[in-house]
């Protein structure tokens, strides 16, 4: 199979287990690319893509903005925050406009879940998502599921842990279907408060003590606690929050196996991890940064070649 099943990248959820292969074996290759001393390719010299964020997000626009660079592709930036959405335009409006500068795709973080979705249905361009609201951000997803291939050889059989505030997360979601789709088993963990309604339908167990979910797993994805996400508070204090599910040295060290640590970032060191765990080498914490331009790379160049 050399090309994906879908035209865009909405969620996990749409794709296949195939699409997901390659993607991997195309971010293989931008892998080589990126740490060669020249790390441009002119693959989409043809190609213009607009950033389009209606949420502040720092670090997935600047590895889609790289991403696209090394691609040799045109970028428009576009934050919502200063332009005339907040004068009451409309999303299809903001959009149709950047799309009549000849856009070929569009990469949008939107607060509101579905928004890529209902975009996809009325331009003509191809949407990737870079977050809808609580629902899906599939590009954190595949770098996780890359890092954990990386790491362990494989995602197949692997004990997955997410740990945190899985209620408001969108790359919970997301990775949840990654690591089901390529047979990982998969636990969530958190305060009762922090973990949806019937979450055990989409197939992973649930745990509420820590130790116990590290002692079970190969892998721990660590969470953010979202603040900006809370109306009210979840549980009581941060700092009792980071006694029953951060993770510092001494936990780690007193677990009889090695198991790897991730985390999305941004980290509040000291709540979910301490610094002492982010920055040792059972983290793949900064492997994730690298593999998300990868795999940004890979998704952009696999969609542009059915753009037509």
């Amino acid at each position: 199979m050399s090309e994906l099943s879908v035209n865009h990248l909405l969620g996990i959820k749409y794709l296949t287990e195939q699409d997901i292969d390659l993607i991997f074996e195309t971010a293989d290759h931008f892998k080589e690319v990126i740490n060669r001393a020249i790390k441009k390719v002119p693959t989409l010299r043809d190609i213009t893509i607009a950033n389009i964020f209606f949420e502040d997000s720092t670090r997935t626009k600047l590895s889609f903005e790289l991403a696209e660079k090394r691609l040799s592709a045109d970028v428009i930036n576009f934050s919502a925050g200063q332009s005339s959405v907040k004068k009451g335009e409309t999303l299809i409006d903001t959009v149709n406009n950047i799309l009549s500068m000849k856009v070929d795709m569009v990469v949008m973080r939107h607060p509101n879940p579905g928004a890529g979705i209902f975009l996809s249905r009325h331009v003509k361009a191809a949407i990737i998502n870079a977050g809808d609201g609580a629902h899906e951000h599939p590009t954190q997803a595949l770098l996780d599921s890359f890092s954990i291939r990386e790491r362990l050889g494989g995602v197949a059989g692997k004990k997955v842990v997410i740990v945190g505030d899985i209620l408001h997360s969108r790359v919970a979601l997301s990775n949840i279907f990654a690591l089901k789709l390529q047979g990982a088993d998969v636990k969530v963990c958190g305060p009762r408060t922090l973990l949806p309604k019937h979450i055990e339908s989409l197939g992973v167990g649930v745990e509420t003590n820590l130790r116990k979910a590290l002692e079970w797993c190969d892998v721990a994805n660590m969470l953010r606690i979202q603040n900006e996400r809370m109306e009210f508070s979840y549980f009581p204090t941060t700092r009792e929050y980071s006694q029953q599910y951060g993770i510092n040295k001494n936990l780690l060290e007193s677990l009889d196996k090695e198991i790897v640590i991730m985390h999305p970032g941004p980290i509040n060191r000291g709540v979910e991890i301490t610094s002492d765990v982010a920055d040792s080498n059972q983290s793949i914490i900064l492997d994730q940064v690298e593999n998300g331009v990868a795999i940004r790379m890979a998704v952009i160049y696999l969609l542009a070649s059915k753009i037509k």
